[in-house]
């Protein structure tokens, strides 16, 4: 904190500004700080970008916050907006939502459409989201996919609010690292309006709990701020690293031959065994510049302790210093079925083999039905 801040709160939020630490509530660069006049409006960075450029960023929250939001959630009379990533979707499921949705409709949306290939029917994908969802407890009156980067469907999301809503306001929530907040850029854009209320002095609700945007009938969309998962992949890396492990543009299917006993190296980040089963060519769905080795499972594991972070990457040389070690799932694969590695994508593999998948301790690799 420097010492002329002492005293300095932001209007927007009502923060108190800082100049030490970008994630965290109240910070202003400090170049900014000193070319401030003292009758200026003082903007901590966050509202600065929301005011100027439409943006939100994502605030995370302790464990108390969360408990305190799900409770108020949970009290209040409200559609439920519920961004998952297409991707992760163990990762990005919120913990124990079920319990504190009561009564209240969930709409459920999973970003990142844009990512998925060509080939893929949209059906399925909405299909196997509102499995996923059921399997935790939750029942969505209905699931939309969206791309927020992109801005595909925002009109269909709007259309979907508007309908479940029936005049009450609207929550979305979502884990960190899901795209909730660029979702939520476009639904500033797409509202009319909104730059009117961007410009003045304050944009309400700004606080560092919600972000509230008008509806035309004085009831309000409400941004929570971003809720840490830790099970996410996303948390092990750094954002360069991220970038070449995540999807990034429309994924290229990769078939490559395998016989039992050889595996899969997907960077240093996972890894996928052939366990037994005939010759066959499985067809991986990761990032389109992700690394793949093949080597013989019987030196894998010795392979990955000796060119982790080196010919295996990322994560680079410095972050597997920190990187989690490699848990094995293994699987008995009875229709062909994809392999999924959260965060990351998945393989499919046909009936009548064993496969095995090595991901991060605490972040899942599981089986489902083909999705192709």
């Amino acid at each position: 904190m420097t010492e002329n801040s002492d005293e300095l709160y932001c209007i927007g939020c009502g923060a108190k500004i800082q100049t030490v630490d970008p994630q965290e509530p109240g910070f202003m660069p400090q170049s900014a700080l000193e070319k401030r006049t003292d009758d200026e409006d003082l903007y901590c960075k966050r509202c600065f970008r929301l005011r100027h450029y439409n943006e939100t960023a994502d605030v995370s929250l302790t464990d108390d916050d969360f408990l305190a939001l799900l409770n108020q959630i949970g009290e209040s009379d409200a559609l439920i907006v519920n961004v998952v990533d297409i991707f992760d979707f163990s990762g990005s499921i919120i913990p124990g939502l079920h319990r504190f949705v009561g009564n209240n409709p969930i709409l459920m949306v999973g970003n990142k459409e844009d990512l998925l290939p060509r080939s893929l029917k949209r059906s399925k994908i909405r299909d196997w989201l509102r499995q996923s969802a059921n399997a935790q407890g939750l029942r969505p009156v209905e699931v939309c996919l969206t791309s927020a980067s992109k801005g595909h469907e925002i009109d269909r999301l709007m259309e979907l609010i508007d309908k479940y809503r029936e005049g009450r306001d609207v929550y979305v929530v979502g884990v960190t690292n899901v795209g909730k907040s660029t979702l939520i850029n476009q639904i500033i854009k797409h509202q009319t309006g909104i730059s009117d209320l961007i410009t003045t002095s304050r944009f309400p609700g700004t606080t560092l709990d919600r972000i509230e945007i008008p509806f035309g009938d004085g009831r309000f969309l409400i941004d929570t701020p971003g809720i840490i998962h830790k099970d996410q992949m996303a948390h092990y890396l750094s954002p360069k690293e991220l970038r070449l492990a995540s999807p990034q543009k429309e994924i290229k299917p990769k078939v490559y031959q395998l016989n039992e006993g050889q595996t899969l190296f997907l960077g240093a980040l996972a890894r996928f065994d052939y366990v037994s089963g005939e010759k066959q060519g499985v067809v991986v769905y990761l990032d389109n510049n992700l690394m793949i080795h093949r080597t013989k499972t019987e030196n894998a594991s010795a392979f990955y302790e000796k060119h982790a972070g080196k010919l295996l990457n990322p994560p680079s040389e410095e972050e597997m210093k920190t990187f989690p070690k490699l848990v094995r799932f293994e699987f008995k694969v009875t229709e062909k079925s994809d392999l999924v590695f959260a965060g990351l994508g998945w393989i499919s593999v046909k009936a009548g083999s064993i496969v095995a998948g090595w991901a991060p301790e605490g972040v899942s690799v599981v089986l489902r039905k083909a999705m192709i």
